[in-house]
């Protein structure tokens, strides 16, 4: 889109690209993440599609925040800013898978571990160094300790230190690996697994994984079973899966 200084945004029918392009590491600032604002809002507005890919352009997913805008006179807007982010992408309801290639680092693993898949490839580097320069990632501090534990969120922040894609896959945040030749390849099919799928029932999915959290073992056994009973069962696209299923076609789905 033209008037998109920073992101490269493919859309079709089924999947919303967005690829981050800000040279040389995708470094995010306060116009770039208003942009990537902007088209998350979209999509989250958007019931037809089924599928959302985030990516970085070049050698590096994304190698963080700009350091100019933590200085005092701007942090609070980058925060404001940067926090709209998750708060977007958790009323996307639709899967969204982070293809990691390269640097992902600071904000820039903030935003891939927001993500609901994380695929990368083996040249793939994560950290939080944002400790080297007197800072800790108010994301990472809330998000990591649900995909990899205290003691390890503990770890990852106060050392700064890099993981490997497979030493990040062995802790958790991310989901596969795959060799850098055939990365893209591997991208595509894990949309095309989804994108198989009723986009209704995509949702449903997703909501039904996040709509215990927080409960007890009892309580998300009820809140799940109602939901698929009372929602899931009531939809077309279901006794449309039920039905193709039984006489042996594929299903036409209506998103209903």
């Amino acid at each position: 889109m033209a008037d998109l200084q920073y992101l490269n945004v493919e859309k079709d029918d089924q999947v919303a690209r967005i690829t981050l392009n800000r040279p040389k590491h995708n470094v995010l600032d306060i116009p770039m993440m208003n942009e990537l604002n902007g088209e998350l809002a979209k999509i989250a507005a958007d019931e037809t599609l089924k599928c959302v890919v985030i990516t970085g352009e070049g050698r590096s997913f994304c190698a963080g925040v700009e350091v100019a805008d933590h200085k005092p006179e701007q942090v609070e807007e980058m925060v404001s800013v940067f926090n709209r982010i998750f708060e977007l992408v958790n009323m996307i309801d639709i899967p969204i898978i982070a293809a990691v290639n390269g640097a992902c680092l600071g904000g820039g693993m903030e935003v891939a571990i927001a993500c609901d898949i994380v695929m990368a490839s083996e040249n793939a580097i994560f950290g939080q160094p944002e400790i080297k320069l007197g800072f800790f990632p108010p994301y990472a501090a809330i998000r990591l300790p649900e995909l990899v534990g205290v003691a390890k969120s503990i770890e990852i922040l106060t050392t700064g230190r890099n993981y490997t894609a497979a030493q990040s896959k062995d802790l958790g945040f991310v989901t596969q690996v795959a060799p850098v030749e055939s990365f893209a390849e591997e991208v595509d099919k894990t949309v095309k697994e989804i994108c198989m799928a009723s986009p209704l029932i995509i949702r449903l999915n997703k909501r039904a994984v996040k709509r215990h959290i927080g409960t007890s073992f009892f309580q998300g056994v009820d809140l799940v079973s109602n939901y698929f009973l009372n929602t899931l069962m009531k939809t077309e696209d279901t006794l449309e899966g039920i039905a193709s299923f039984e006489e042996k076609r594929r299903p036409q789905w209506k998103n209903k």
